[in-house]
Formats: C-alpha cells, sequence, structure tokens
C-alpha cells in the first residue's frame, strides 16, 4: 500500500511540475483587425481570439490593418477605409 500511495504522489507531483508552467503562460492578447473580400470589397472587422481563421471560400480575403487591441478602434480604422473608399458597407 505505501508503494501504490508513494506511486500516487510521485505522478501527481509529475503532473503538476508539467501543468505549472501552462498555467503561467501569459494568455494571448485579444486584439481586431480589419480584413477586405475581395469579390465583394466589404471589409469586416475580425476578432484575434477566435479559433478559426475566415472561411476564403467562395471569395479571399486580406487584412488591411494592423492589430488593434479595441473594437472601437477598429471601426474607426473600417470607417477611415469606406471613407477613402477603399471598402464598402
Amino acid at each position: 500500500m505505501r508503494r501504490l500511495t508513494s506511486l500516487a504522489a510521485a505522478a501527481a507531483f509529475a503532473a503538476a511540475s508539467v501543468a505549472a508552467p501552462a498555467l503561467a503562460a501569459p494568455a494571448p492578447k485579444s486584439g481586431y483587425y480589419v480584413i477586405r473580400w475581395d469579390n465583394t470589397g466589404i471589409c469586416q472587422i475580425w476578432n484575434t481570439e477566435l479559433q478559426s481563421k475566415p472561411v476564403e471560400w467562395p471569395s479571399t480575403y486580406k487584412v488591411v490593418s494592423k492589430p488593434v487591441p479595441t473594437f472601437v478602434e477598429a471601426t474607426n480604422i473600417q470607417l477611415k477605409l469606406r471613407d477613402e473608399r477603399r471598402c464598402f458597407l
């Protein structure tokens, strides 16, 4: 029984030592950027926290802005691109 307890304690210690660095790693900063769809010219705000990227069918897209920390800043970029007639909608 002592061996089983020692084995369980060692396994718990090993699991904790593996999990600790993963928990201590800083979370990626969230942000937003503006993408432009090629077939329509529509610009869209995309969240960097999403696990997947936009589906590129039937059109492709280009990232037309740098990542910004807030949705409001991304909206301002999108409005500026509309005023410059680089984006529609």
